[in-house]
């Protein structure tokens, strides 16, 4: 075994860099090895092949987001309206490098089958995760899942829009569609 070796985490973070550069193009073995200043010997100690990194790639993300949610989501005490405030503002902060690898898996999803199912089901767990903070504000449950729905179209649709568009009166936009996406608490 050579003596740089790194780990399988570290190939992981190096292809997940790669992604957000430029695509799942841009995870190749031997640009990777490059970049990790390592041998493609380095590469094979911990995954079979591409495709078994891929496999893992799409694993990792998956298990990511859907830990991630989870944890954004769970009812924690604070009131239901603030947490999905405070989704809203951790999808609208300025997290370029994971805006550009969700959009990155989600255009490898458009080509691999294998991708589209695991883009499905995170994207069904979200739903799930902030559909049931709807319903704990009151909502019926086909109404909850529909606000999950624009919370998600909202939230990703704005990493497709153009940095400058709107960017005098980004806090008011999102200030005003937050207002218009999470009804007030309901009067006990």
């Amino acid at each position: 075994m050579e003596a740089k070796t790194k780990t399988r985490d570290s190939w992981l973070t190096a292809a997940f860099a790669a992604m957000a550069e430029g695509g799942v193009e841009q995870v190749r073995v031997e640009l990777l090895a490059k970049k990790l200043k390592v041998t493609k010997g380095s590469f094979y100690w911990h995954f079979r092949d591409r495709t078994d990194l891929m496999t893992a790639l799409l694993d990792s993300w998956k298990q990511g987001r859907i830990a991630a949610i989870k944890e954004q989501t769970r009812l924690d005490g604070r009131e239901p309206a603030r947490q999905l405030h405070d989704l809203l503002a951790l999808y609208s902060g300025n997290n370029p490098r994971g805006m550009a690898i969700e959009l990155a898996v989600r255009d490898w999803a458009r080509h691999a089958p294998d991708a589209e199912t695991v883009v499905a089901e995170v994207d069904g767990e979200r739903l799930r995760c902030v559909a049931d903070l709807f319903v704990a504000l009151g909502l019926p449950p086909d109404q909850a899942f529909a606000r999950a729905y624009l919370f998600y179209a909202f939230a990703f649709g704005q990493g497709l829009l153009a940095r400058s568009t709107g960017a005098e009166r980004a806090d008011a936009i999102k200030a005003i569609c937050g207002a218009v996406l999470v009804p007030a608490p309901t009067a006990t």
